[in-house]
């Protein structure tokens, strides 16, 4: 048997890690498993990852469209509501789904969703969004709309406990709680008190996420990367500092949601900046530049590092960071820039592509951070700021418009 190392796991093959054996519309999966039906519901990142790319890149344009005409939102939220909502539940939701889908199996040793229920969940994904730019009745809508995540987190929860894989228990926790942010912020229109409680908690958990998952994938994958090349200068090792700056992220974070305007919050999201810096620099990211796929996850994580500082920043001093450019430094930055990074790593790995960035992987990555940039600087040049709003926008969601390109018939057709 050959054992295949992909995404930090380790799977056993039958024959080849990359053989497929099709007949017909039959194919032989990687687990030796019998699949039937399109390849693009035999995997979650499949589905989720192309649906999430088309989405942002057509859900910027509208809200730069919204916002500059003046034009309300079609559902229950304003539409800056509507913006926030659908970049964070929408966008971000479909990414969690597409990682943790493909994830969960090799993390537990059971088999992937596929198939008529991988179906069913992506639909219940794209009738959220329906709902929340249609649906009028604010009751409805939140019903709709909540049942993906909900979804999402129970599958987890199920595969975690089934498979006994306890390490995972905090990934599912943080996903019950991404479902509940999604509640609080509906709820926001009946009780406007909650001041932006879901969104800010959503947010804390994505921010978690990346520290935490992404903590565990990017020196691994820079380690596998330059141990290829008989570097001698290797990530260094799980340590104190890395349990400290993941536990300063958590208090930072939790201060954040419950109490957005005191300073002890802007001291911990500073101080937890700072030592995700540290952690980083242990990494030899810069040792990887050659190879953007492998560099790319360390800029992601950079992003999350300063979006922290800069929104303890916002905390302490508002007269001189504004708050929407710490915001746009941990959506727009963090998170665009490290889910594109596992976006095309996934799936050219898991689709038996060599795990490299080609020219059209490397221009979704400039394009991408140089859009962030734009729009973290957009408040902070109020003379420029439609134009480099615009710009920005235009940019960051030509990026996703440009993975869907590249990408699409990866995901969409089985591998040569």
């Amino acid at each position: 048997m050959t054992t295949v190392r992909e995404e930090g796991a380790t799977t056993t093959d039958r024959s080849n890690p990359r053989a497929r054996v099709k007949a017909g519309d039959t194919a032989i999966d990687r687990r030796g498993r019998k699949r039937t039906g399109p390849a693009i519901l035999s995997y979650g990142f499949r589905p989720f990852f192309l649906g999430a790319a088309i989405y942002a890149a057509a859900a910027v344009p509208i809200w730069l469209w919204m916002y500059s005409s003046g034009a309300a939102a079609g559902g229950v939220f304003s539409g800056s509501s509507w913006h926030a909502h659908e970049m964070i539940f929408g966008y971000l939701g479909a990414v969690i789904a597409g990682f943790v889908l493909t994830a969960v199996p090799n993390w537990t040793g059971r088999l992937p969703l596929s198939g008529l229920p991988l179906a069913l969940l992506f639909l219940s994904w794209l009738v959220g969004r329906v709902a929340v730019s249609a649906v009028g009745d604010p009751l409805l809508a939140f019903l709709i709309d909540l049942a993906f995540p909900v979804a999402i987190a129970g599958s987890v929860w199920r595969e975690v406990i089934a498979g006994k894989n306890w390490r995972n228990l905090p990934v599912a926790g943080l996903l019950t709680l991404f479902a509940l942010a999604n509640l609080l912020h509906h709820a926001e229109n009946l009780w406007p008190i909650l001041d932006g409680i879901g969104l800010r908690l959503a947010l804390g958990v994505a921010a978690t996420m990346i520290a935490l998952i992404g903590g565990r994938i990017t020196p691994s994958f820079t380690r596998n990367w330059l141990a290829k090349r008989k570097s001698v200068h290797l990530p260094a090792s799980f340590g104190p500092i890395d349990r400290v700056a993941l536990a300063a992220t958590a208090l930072g974070v939790a201060g954040w949601m419950f109490f957005p305007y005191h300073p002890a919050s802007g001291i911990l999201l500073a101080l937890a900046g700072l030592l995700l810096i540290g952690r980083l620099s242990r990494w030899r990211g810069l040792l990887t530049w050659r190879e953007p796929i492998v560099f790319i996850l360390h800029l992601g994580y950079l992003w999350l590092a300063a979006s922290l500082m800069l929104l303890g920043c916002s905390i302490l001093a508002p007269d001189t960071m504004a708050q929407s450019s710490a915001l746009h430094a941990l959506t727009a930055g963090a998170i665009a820039t490290m889910t594109l990074a596992v976006m095309t790593r996934a799936s050219r790995g898991h689709t038996g592509r060599v795990i490299e960035a080609d020219p059209a992987t490397i221009a979704i990555y400039v394009v991408v951070s140089i859009g962030a940039l734009l729009r973290v600087l957009a408040p902070l040049l109020p003379g420029f700021y439609m134009e480099l709003l615009t710009a920005g926008g235009t940019l960051w969601s030509s990026a996703f418009a440009l993975f869907a390109v590249r990408y699409g018939p990866m995901l969409i057709r089985p591998p040569d």
